[in-house]
């Protein structure tokens, strides 16, 4: 348990990363240890051999996890060995030559243009401190692209009003400034004004406290229920909403990659397939021939 707890102090305290990052990879660290432990109790962080890690994501897709979990868990130990490399405390990285299992990935869902519309034109609010506060979310989430864990964050404080900018801190504590329009600046102009918010958390409930993750997506899913039929009514939803709005509309994949807090540009890409299978959809609707 110590290299365990070593590492996570290592990643807590050196690279910021977030207590739910620490906390996942707790649990995959630990599963692991699990593991190749009953297979042989002589073995130990620094003596495992290839062969016992690919043994262990065979036996975990056997027991019903899914790639992207079973990639998850992999990213993990990829991370403590380059630590263990870094420290001195083994020569060989027996994670290193490993490929993570394949995953087929979804394409993103998002609202069509005329239902973002119907959200904030045709959906009437509740006059009162909630029905403001939940359209200040649903516009502060379509203008911005921001994570919902990014959202519960942001404190009066982080909104730029003067320079229409808003500060978000997300992954591994990283900061970045979002421009927003006109839309999104009277609306938080408003919902300030309104609710007498000069400091503090921004999103609250009526007692004071700071929104929760699962409060935001309680009211997101409430909404988008008003306007789409489509299962999927989570905030990312509008996330990738933002997001493929910016690349029909001309933005450049590195500006969107900048704007959502994305570390790699192939995780911006997905958005240009998912505009090219709209474009597939629409010609196989229009098209004679098709």
């Amino acid at each position: 348990m110590k290299v365990i707890q070593d590492f996570l102090n290592y990643l807590t305290v050196e690279k910021g990363y977030s207590q739910q990052t620490i906390s996942t990879y707790r649990d995959s660290l630990e599963s692991f240890q699990i593991f190749f432990r009953s297979l042989d109790d002589q073995l130990t962080w620094e003596s495992i051999p290839t062969d016992v890690v690919r043994r262990w994501m065979v036996t975990e897709m056997e027991r019903g996890k899914g790639a992207r979990t079973v990639a998850k868990d992999l990213s993990a130990l990829r991370t403590l060995y380059k630590y263990l490399l870094r420290m001195q405390r083994i020569e060989k990285d027996p994670v290193r030559i490993l490929k993570n299992p394949k995953i087929h990935e979804p394409l993103p869902v998002f609202l069509k243009q005329s239902e973002v519309d119907r959200l904030f034109d045709g959906v009437t609010f509740p006059e009162s401190f909630e029905g403001l506060r939940d359209r200040t979310i649903l516009l502060t989430f379509y203008h911005t692209g921001v994570r919902v864990s990014e959202l519960v964050g942001i404190n009066v404080a982080d909104v730029r009003i003067d320079e229409a900018e808003l500060k978000v801190t997300g992954k591994r504590n990283k900061q970045r400034l979002i421009p927003f329009g006109s839309e999104l600046l009277q609306a938080f102009r408003y919902y300030l004004s309104e609710c007498s918010l000069s400091e503090g958390p921004l999103f609250i409930t009526s007692d004071g406290n700071r929104l929760t993750r699962y409060q935001v997506e309680s009211i997101v899913k409430k909404y988008l229920s008003l306007v789409t039929t489509q299962s999927k009514k989570s905030p990312h939803v509008l996330r990738h909403t933002f997001a493929t709005a910016m690349l029909n509309n001309g933005a450049d994949l590195e500006s969107i990659k900048e704007l959502l807090g994305h570390e790699s540009i192939s995780t911006t890409e997905v958005y240009t397939h998912t505009t090219f299978a709209d474009l597939k959809k629409e010609y196989k609707l229009a098209h004679p021939r098709a």
